[in-house]
């Protein structure tokens, strides 16, 4: 490897420690606590911490690394990765539509089901890092949900700015984290070598044989341990696969192994230490330090999880699962990185709302993996699907493979089902709200454009009206957005018949959706004749870019389009529906997308035509 391709890739790794792995970077913090002083705690014998060690040990080298960076990684589309771009993928697939409708409806209610983890996460991570100024003395005990929630809202305030600016510290203030988790889980280790057992699976089995049932709920924290793993997945369009893997098995895999088992070592040498053992890790002059460093580390974890929020939200708009909301770009030299303040304040109300609700990380954790387990299980589900369509794997190799994966997926959700009574309730609650919010839109969105479609005139019959009865053409050129890429838009046609004139250059353009994450460059336009001084353009654009008409007619006019765009007036159709509209979904549904049709922001600026140039016209639609 040359040295810039190497330079590169170091920074790629050391951004991914800051980005990817801050949310399973910081479950040292809570995962092994819960499992011997949570709801379903478990003794502190030496056979227990041996057990627990040999299950999260090999739940990290099973569902992390071979699961997701060595398999699920493979399903890729154009680079990126998350649930919603194994939907993209699905939807592509040659299914039958039942089976496409099916597939579809549960990789969104998985994606649905990761918006309850965005609001989950930064309380846990948050109060579990402050909760350690307790260790050293009680009298902090009623300052810690203040100083959770200060900085939870500071955390929100921030968003507006993005994480361009302070990102380039994320990396190496992760790197420290890691470091430092490593050395104090080591000398833990050298006091208690035999620790390291718990290396071999038998002591997990063993566990298992012993516990029964009391086991399988251990489970349920053990799974803390792995919860950050769909963001690996998820985050892989911005780093690529390479940096993940090596920043994966370099440094976050060995640092957390080493923490795990110097806090069982710590357990082994005084049990009392599993009201807090991650602490208990830390010399008496080091608490303090650590805290503020766990602090850091959990707020980097948070703002990986809202920002990965605002990306999931701006994929459902482009695939046409949300109505249009601003979308602000907070860098202009960094991919990915937005802002959607409606998002924002959403996520800020919950997470702000459950600390003050469950008071503690141990009563969070109660309720937390719900969301991430189901997760897991629909992302096992559909990449089976990709096995078998995109990469030619035979039934029985992809299905083998699926259930070996599927077995550990299950039995993660079902010791976490035991949670919903404790809190778990609340991210599938969300979820819900969720999944019936995009696939109402996305179904009344489909309904509405078959209505207009019925409206659009054929090209060949309005250009043979053009020819006997031609208008008046006034200098300067008209740009009429359409969804559809053929025949000729009611917005045209109510322009012609009240103004009675037509513009010297006409543009009928169309911006279609890829399921791709950016369009093919040598595809993303196309420009044809329909009559003389009228155009047809259709724009494409990937569901992980930001449509900007303007510069695609710049684009455009490479390809022949004569055009003066400091001379040209935009008009888009303001389509109005009312209450007593039935769009053709049930009363409630039609009611929710009308609703919803209502709030969606402009067209202006979510194609960023500059306002100043755009004309609306009023169409009325019979429903």
């Amino acid at each position: 490897m040359d040295e810039p391709r190497r330079s590169r890739l170091g920074v790629l790794i050391l951004a991914a420690l800051g980005v990817v792995f801050g949310d399973i970077g910081t479950s040292p913090l809570y995962a092994i606590r819960e499992c011997f002083a949570g709801v379903h705690a478990i003794a502190v014998t030496p056979a227990n911490v041996l057990g627990v060690l040999s299950l999260i040990v090999w739940s990290l080298i099973i569902t992390v690394t071979i699961k997701y960076l060595l398999f699920v990684m493979r399903a890729d589309n154009g680079g990126e990765g998350g649930i919603l771009a194994l939907v993209a993928l699905v939807r592509r697939m040659r299914l039958d539509s039942r089976s496409r409708r099916a597939a579809v409806a549960i990789g969104l209610f998985g994606a649905a089901l990761l918006y309850g983890d965005g609001m989950i996460t930064p309380a846990i991570s948050v109060l579990s890092a402050v909760e350690g100024l307790t260790v050293a003395t009680h009298a902090f005990e009623p300052f810690v949900v203040p100083i959770t929630v200060a900085i939870l809202i500071g955390l929100f305030l921030a968003q507006h700015r993005g994480t361009a600016r302070i990102g380039n510290v994320f990396g190496p203030i992760m790197m420290v984290w890691f470091v430092v988790i490593a050395a104090l889980g080591l000398r833990s280790i050298l006091h208690e070598p035999r620790v390291l057992e718990a290396l071999s699976p038998v002591y997990g089995v063993d566990f298992f044989r012993e516990h029964g049932v009391r086991a399988f709920l251990t489970l349920g924290a053990v799974f803390l341990a792995v919860t950050g793993a769909e963001a690996l997945y998820a985050d892989m369009g911005h780093f690529g696969r390479a940096p993940i893997r090596i920043g994966w098995f370099v440094m976050v895999l060995p640092a957390l192994v080493l923490n795990y088992f110097g806090q069982g070592a710590a357990l082994l040498a005084d049990g009392s230490a599993q009201a807090n053992p991650f602490y208990a890790l830390a010399p008496g002059s080091g608490l303090y330090p650590l805290v503020l460093l766990a602090t850091a580390a959990t707020i980097i974890a948070s703002q990986a999880i809202i920002s990965g929020a605002f990306s999931l939200t701006q994929q459902a708009v482009q695939l046409g699962y949300s109505p249009r909301l601003d979308i602000r770009h907070t860098s202009a030299e960094q991919k990915g990185q937005v802002y959607i303040s409606e998002i924002n304040a959403l996520l800020l109300v919950a997470t702000v709302a459950l600390v003050f609700s469950f008071r503690s990380s141990t009563n969070l954790a109660a309720a937390y993996g719900m969301a991430v387990t189901a997760t897991m299980v629909i992302t096992t589900l559909l990449a089976y699907l990709v096995a078998r369509g995109d990469w030619g794997w035979s039934r029985w190799r992809a299905g083998a493979v699926t259930i070996g994966f599927l077995s550990i997926d299950l039995a993660f959700f079902g010791a976490n089902l035991v949670k919903i009574a404790h809190g778990g309730w609340f991210p599938l609650a969300v979820a819900a709200v969720v999944y019936t919010l995009m696939s109402t839109w996305s179904e009344g969105r489909r309904l509405v454009n078959e209505r207009l479609a019925a409206s659009v005139r054929p090209t060949e019959e309005f250009v043979e009206e053009l020819r006997r009865h031609p208008p008046a053409r006034v200098p300067g050129t008209a740009v009429f957005m359409t969804a559809r890429a053929d025949g000729i838009p009611p917005i045209l046609v109510h322009h012609l018949r009240h103004n009675k004139v037509l513009h010297e250059h006409v543009v009928l353009l169309s911006v279609a959706i890829v399921e791709a994450p950016s369009a093919d460059p040598g595809a993303a336009i196309d420009v044809h004749d329909v009559a003389p001084g009228i155009h047809r353009v259709v724009v494409r654009f990937g569901f992980m870019e930001s449509p900007d008409v303007p510069a695609a007619l710049v684009r455009a006019r490479l390809q022949g389009l004569a055009i003066d765009l400091d001379d040209t007036t935009y008009y888009l159709a303001h389509l109005t529906l009312f209450a007593n509209d039935r769009i053709g979904m049930s009363a409630w549904r039609d009611k929710l997308f009308i609703l919803m049709s209502k709030n969606a922001r402009r067209a202006t600026n979510y194609f960023r035509i500059p306002p100043d140039h755009v004309v609306e016209l009023g169409i009325q639609l019979e429903l």
